[in-house]
Order: structure tokens, then C-alpha cells, then sequence
């Protein structure tokens, strides 16, 4: 399964990088903190952030050699060098996990974020930062990694509602009962091209056009509001998609 999604991969696709530039951020902070949680649990801090995690767990398992193959080919031509490292244990950790039934519990599958971050249009460069193609990111250390706040909310359709172009500012709308990790509702204002754009989520399941944010300015509006992080826009919206649609993604 693993080897089929990275083998459906455009790793050429720049355009597919820039329009999922604010969800692949997420994504590749969301693996360098998992990966962090793993190299601490291991004593792998000097092999992290790109590294085989089930060769800590299981240094005798091996991916057979008809499958390693296949994907060298695959492999063939990307770079850099940690990126191909980073698919090989993803399929080695795919077999450690169909073997091995006494993982540790507290501790997330390190790489499903990135692999959802490679579908999302291709792959990294490494130098002074992490260079996404379309997002520049710190990449940290081991400690301020694995103490960053959690992005648990990988559901394809969540991380589509995050991708939009220009620069974004997530508020919730607070008051009574309504704190802001329970919001009324949230809104985001984009700024791009000189343009502000102002949109609320809504029980369409999708963005649209608010006055929200102007009438607050105006003092036209007693529903209140505060800042908010993509991460905690993400949990909203997937609280919302839950509530709507149900477990099966089923309108209810």
C-alpha cells in the first residue's frame, strides 16, 4: 500500500506543491514533531529528522529484496538523499507495523503525515531551512519538535480548507459558551494581491464570503473573536465536517 502511494506520486509537480503550500507546512512540521516523539523514545536524537525509525525498533527486519528493488526504481533520480531515505522506511515501517503487534501505544505512525505531504505535490530541499516549493519552514531541533502542539487532523478534505493563496489570518468567534477551542464559528481574512478577502467557514463545508470582519470594525458587530492557528482552524473544521456528514461521510 505504502509502495503503491509513493510509486502514484507526480514528484515533478511544482504547481500541486504551490497549491497545497499551507497544508504541506503542517504536514512537515506534523512529521518532524512524530519523528522527534521516536528518536527521543529510541535514543535516535543524532539520526533525526529523515531517518529508518523501525531500524531502531527492529534492526533485524528487512524489506525483501524484490520489493527493494522496485522501489529503487522508483527512487531513481530524486534528491536529496534523505528524501529516498525517508520511502524506504516508510515501506520498512509498514512492514514492521503488519508484524509487530507491541508498538508503543503513545506514539503516532511517524510517517503517514509526510507521505500525505509527498502526494501533495512532491518533495523538500534541505539547507538552511526546509524548502517545500512553495513554503520555507525552520526545521528546529529534536526537543523544540517534539514540544510543538499536535496537527492530528489529516483528513484530505481538512487540509483542502486549509490551501488557499495569500497570506491568512484564522479568528474564532467567541462569547458566552463559546470559547476558542468550541468557537461559534471561525472566519479568515486573506490578503493577496493587494486584495483583503474575508470568509467564514460554513455548514456548506466550504469557504465563503463574510462581512463578519468589516462590521466588527465598524462596531456594527457584538459577536467577538480572537486569533486563532491553522492547527485549531483544522480541528474546527473537521469537528464541523464530522457533525455534518457523520462517520461515513454521509450528509446527515
Amino acid at each position: 500500500m505504502v509502495f503503491e502511494r509513493l510509486r502514484a506520486i507526480d514528484w515533478s509537480d511544482d504547481s500541486a506543491a504551490f497549491d497545497h503550500a499551507n497544508s504541506r507546512a503542517l504536514l512537515m512540521r506534523e512529521y518532524l514533531r512524530r519523528s522527534a516523539l521516536w528518536a527521543r523514545a529510541y535514543r535516535a536524537e543524532q539520526s533525526w529528522p529523515f531517518f529508518d525509525i523501525a531500524e531502531h525498533v527492529d534492526a533485524e527486519l528487512q524489506t525483501p529484496p524484490d520489493v527493494a528493488a522496485e522501489v529503487e526504481e522508483v527512487l531513481a533520480g530524486l534528491a536529496p538523499t534523505s528524501l529516498k531515505r525517508t520511502c524506504r522506511a516508510a515501506i520498512r515501517w509498514a512492514a514492521l507495523c503488519d508484524a509487530c503487534d507491541d508498538l508503543p501505544a503513545d506514539l503516532p505512525d511517524p510517517y503517514e503525515p509526510l507521505l500525505l505531504m509527498y502526494e501533495r505535490g512532491g518533495g523538500y530541499f534541505l539547507e538552511e531551512y526546509l524548502d517545500l516549493n512553495g513554503v520555507m519552514i525552520r526545521l528546529g531541533n529534536v526537543e523544540s519538535n517534539a514540544s510543538a502542539t499536535p496537527f492530528v487532523t489529516l483528513a484530505r478534505a481538512t487540509l483542502d480548507a486549509l490551501d488557499a493563496e495569500g497570506q491568512i489570518t484564522y479568528y474564532a468567534k467567541v462569547g458566552e459558551g463559546y470559547l476558542r477551542h468550541n468557537p461559534r464559528g471561525i472566519v479568515r481574512r486573506r490578503i493577496d494581491g493587494g486584495q483583503t478577502y474575508d470568509e467564514a467557514f460554513t455548514r456548506h463545508l466550504r469557504w465563503e464570503p463574510t462581512e463578519y470582519l468589516r462590521l466588527y470594525d465598524l462596531g456594527h458587530n457584538e459577536v467577538d473573536h480572537v486569533e486563532i492557528t491553522g492547527i485549531e482552524a483544522a480541528a474546527f473544521i473537521e469537528s464541523v465536517t464530522a457533525k455534518i456528514l457523520g462517520p461515513r461521510g454521509v450528509a446527515l
